[in-house]
């Protein structure tokens, strides 16, 4: 028997851009009705949910499912995400993993099949997706695009293996996600004209404008580690129907505090137009991915949100396909009991294996840059102030750890590592010693993956066990216990926002300028790995 609901309030219509105080008519999931009525509330708004128009769920260290439960209470109905983390891990299976996780709760989350796994072939990943995986990933309706071609050096030296999935794509009649960071000019140009339609990686608006001019719709980034909100929200005024809001990578503790809600109401603060800001965080993304998700128009899903104002955008409900899915700040998804699937296969190190005699020598050191995933590159003889070593350990086979410097992480003293390291997910540590250096990591590979702090004898960690990347544990109960290694990692010394997040992208060699990969360093502007010492 057909269940009819409504609910009323102050209806935000984003087609017309106007608000009426009205009713929502929805049957079994299904908008049949939006009638203006005089008599309807007007103490609450009634409008489209939040979409994150790009995110690696895995980022979260939640699987799906529990991704969900939290970003639902923010008003988020919808993300487009790229599971190329768990594809570098684990292949297609870990892609379907997902697809399979994701469909058992009431959100929509549209899965890309990842472009480029492994990331490059100068560094270790678990798996290879290639041309035919992907074409065989579109036959499932759920994978709506090609995730992100962060390939850009071989898209614009016409590289066969990117040629061949771009074409895949095209023929199958999907659209494709771009990652080009610091392209410009011609070299952004020829990047957009292969077909690659949006990009996330600008960090100067310059750079933004060039890609607009260029035919690419620009997503504003603000995640738990790179934060280019501030350099590029002028071009929701300058372009507002070529922008949309995502966050790419955030961390448990960060989603439990808010996601897209906060770029909206920071937006309408600065003074945007309100329904060019919901337009890029409702309407862009899914009229470009061909999202199913509802536009409070009638035939659609019912999906919406209930908010406060238009100024806070507090959400009091988030409605998916007519259900009541959180309520005044409590997730309404039930948490889901998940299998785990994972790849790891090293032993233990020992500081043998980390030594080196780099004392009184000059040595390349990377530079890393809170709030942001380019990083520089200086050169300091050793000791140096604030120069720490950093060290990743290959977690699929055994193999010698590639050792380097790195600056601006903080530390006075203990380790810090992660078996969350894009895009390969290798194991990346940094300390102040060796002793604690090593068992950081072996505390790593003896949880097969995790997060976590060592220092005066007492190692925190946090296992997660899909993948090395992700709990299949209750999302809030994984936000605290993170925030608490957060909190202890910033207690010995580090004064980065996200210092987990962010030694997470010091092996992503996609990313300028110097990185290390379990192969070496790696200067990301050359694409070439480079000597530590400086002779």
């Amino acid at each position: 028997m057909a269940v009819q609901n409504t609910i009323d309030g102050l209806i935000v219509d984003l087609q017309q851009r106007r608000t009426y105080p009205g009713i929502v008519e929805f049957v079994d999931g299904v908008i049949t009705a939006v009638r203006e009525d005089p008599n309807a509330r007007t103490d609450r708004y009634i409008m489209p949910g939040f979409v994150d128009a790009h995110v690696h769920v895995e980022s979260s260290m939640l699987i799906p499912s529990e991704f969900a439960r939290l970003a639902v209470v923010h008003g988020t109905v919808a993300t487009v995400s790229d599971p190329h983390e768990i594809g570098n891990v684990c292949g297609v299976k870990g892609v379907r993993y997902m697809l399979d996780n994701g469909a058992r709760v009431p959100f929509t989350f549209a899965f890309g099949a990842p472009s480029c796994v492994p990331a490059t072939t100068f560094e270790t990943a678990g798996a290879e997706i290639t041309a035919s995986d992907i074409r065989e990933l579109f036959n499932d309706e759920r994978i709506r695009y090609l995730s992100e071609m962060m390939n850009w050096p071989g898209v614009l030296h016409s590289d066969p293996v990117v040629m061949e999935k771009l074409a895949v794509a095209k023929e199958c009649g999907r659209v494709i996600d771009g990652h080009a960071p610091g392209l410009r000019g011609e070299q952004a140009a020829s990047y957009a004209s292969h077909g690659i339609s949006t990009d996330h990686e600008c960090f100067t608006l310059e750079e933004a404008l060039d890609k607009v001019s260029a035919g690419m719709k620009i997503l504003i980034r603000e995640g738990s580690a790179a934060r280019n909100y501030e350099a590029l929200h002028p071009i929701i005024g300058l372009h507002p129907d070529r922008v949309m809001f995502c966050s790419d990578d955030m961390h448990p503790d960060s989603l439990v505090l808010g996601h897209i809600n906060l770029l909206v109401s920071r937006s309408v603060a600065l003074g945007y137009n309100v329904f060019d800001v919901l337009r890029a965080a409702c309407v862009h993304p899914v009229e470009h991915y061909g999202l199913p998700v509802g536009l409070l128009r009638v035939g659609d899903p019912a999906d919406m949100i209930v908010v406060e104002d238009l100024t806070s955008f507090a959400v009091q409900q988030t409605w998916i396909k007519g259900r009541c899915v959180a309520n005044n700040g409590t997730t309404g998804i039930d948490h889901v009991v998940e299998r785990v699937i994972n790849q790891f296969a090293s032993d233990p190190i020992t500081t043998e294996q980390i030594a080196a005699d780099h004392i009184g020598k000059n040595v390349r050191v990377i530079v890393a840059h809170d709030g942001q995933l380019v990083t520089s590159e200086e050169h300091h003889i050793l000791p140096s102030n604030d120069v720490l070593k950093i060290v990743v350990v290959n977690r699929y086979s055994n193999a010698p750890p590639a050792i380097a410097y790195i600056k601006n992480i903080g530390l006075k003293t203990g380790a810090i590592a992660s078996s969350v390291a894009h895009d390969s997910h290798n194991i990346v540590a940094v300390g102040c010693s060796d002793v604690e250096i090593v068992e950081a990591v072996n505390a790593i590979i003896s949880a097969r993956g995790g997060v976590c702090v060592t220092a005066d004898g007492q190692t925190d960690l946090l296992p997660l066990p899909v993948a090395g990347l992700m709990s299949n544990l209750d999302g809030y109960d994984v936000a605290r216990t993170y925030a608490a290694l957060d909190a202890r990692a910033k207690a010995l010394g580090s004064q980065l926002r996200a210092p987990f997040m962010t030694i997470s992208f010091m092996a992503l060699l996609v990313i300028p300028q110097l990185k290390l990969s379990d192969k070496g360093l790696f200067d990301g502007s050359r694409f070439e790995f480079v000597r530590l010492l400086e002779c």
